[in-house]
């Protein structure tokens, strides 16, 4: 049987269209998908941002090492084991040395960004137990990042084991050996300070405050950071709530604190002198120059730093210098 085609000619009026020769309601196949298409071109962006970086980290030498540190006492650390040329960026509670002024600063160590940190081709990132977000986590290690949380160190064997960690990731295994036997010392110090103060008698009572910026002043109570390092002097925190809580002037003196420390919450090192810091506490709590810490003009700063990371580097040093004024004091 003969199949025979036959011609038919499709006529279109456009005669009311605002173009002769194009049909005003013509159908594009293709523009129900321009919504996928950008979803599609944004993931294919990220993906070869993923692939670049894996392809970067291969590219690297095999004992180059390029580090990311999230967290102030982690880069403490760091830098303890002279190992600061091996930064490519801190987070933004860290601290470094004018000489690395040229490592990048990112974000908060518990909100940081994958991009950012991809973008610098790092082949390890170390931060603390609270580093975060786990999805930023979990991109890094997807781009072939080596990523690294060193648990909290509240006492000296985690401190101990943390130092021997980075001193094997960062290829420092000798300086790792040297700087917990100067971290013991120091501890064994302070412990022998602080056993003085008791053979002295009484503790002497300690008053922490948090100074912020546009918020009142808070008391730092017992498990907090500062109550730690009243702890490691040989002092009495006699805030006996738990964290932070806001305090009245008038509730302050009735405690009658022997020294009062305080520490301005920011990312960069004070500027103010101990003095300075001390005259606007005054001027803004007048009624402080009638306890004892007032009164004998026993009013400290305790560096921030020290006040992040646990029992490291700065709280050590802070608690030391503590326990020195506080023998001083009792002489």
């Amino acid at each position: 049987m003969l199949f025979q085609a036959t011609k038919m000619s499709l006529k279109i009026d456009t005669s009311a269209l605002g173009h002769p020769h194009k049909p005003k309601c013509a159908f594009n196949p293709l523009s129900r998908f321009k919504p996928l298409s950008k979803v599609v071109f944004i993931t294919s962006a990220f993906a070869a941002l993923l692939s670049s970086s894996a392809f970067s980290a291969e590219t690297h030498s095999e004992h180059e090492i390029r580090l990311v540190s999230a967290g102030t006492g982690v880069t403490e650390l760091v830098l303890a084991l002279d190992a600061g040329n091996e930064l490519v960026a801190i987070d933004s509670t860290s601290y470094v040395p004018e000489a690395l002024a040229h490592v990048a600063k990112l974000g908060y160590h518990r909100m940081l960004s994958a991009e950012g940190i991809i973008a610098l081709s790092p082949t390890l990132v170390v931060g603390s137990n609270v580093m975060g977000p786990e999805t930023t986590l979990n991109v890094l290690k997807q781009a072939n990042i080596q990523v690294v949380q060193l648990p909290a160190t509240n006492d000296e064997p985690q401190l101990m084991s943390n130092v021997d960690t980075l001193g094997q990731l960062l290829n420092r295994p000798d300086n790792a050996v040297k700087l917990k036997l100067d971290l013991h010392q120091q501890l064994q110090s302070l412990a022998d300070k602080k056993q003085q103060i008791s053979d002295a008698g009484a503790q002497p009572k300690i008053l922490f405050m948090l100074l912020q910026e546009g918020r009142g002043a808070r008391v730092g109570g017992k498990g907090t950071a500062a109550d730690t390092i009243i702890a490691l002097s040989g002092a009495q925190n006699i805030a006996e709530f738990d964290g932070y809580k806001s305090m009245s002037q008038e509730g302050i003196l009735s405690l009658q604190p022997d020294i009062i420390l305080l520490s301005k919450r920011s990312d960069k090192p004070a500027e103010q002198t101990n003095a300075q810091i001390a005259q606007e506490l005054i001027k803004e709590m007048p009624l402080l120059a009638h306890t004892p810490a007032g009164k004998n003009g026993h009013i400290q700063t305790l560096a921030p730093q020290a006040l992040l990371g646990g029992l490291g580097i700065s709280a050590i040093s802070a608690a030391d210098t503590l326990a020195s004024t506080l023998l001083k004091q009792n002489q």
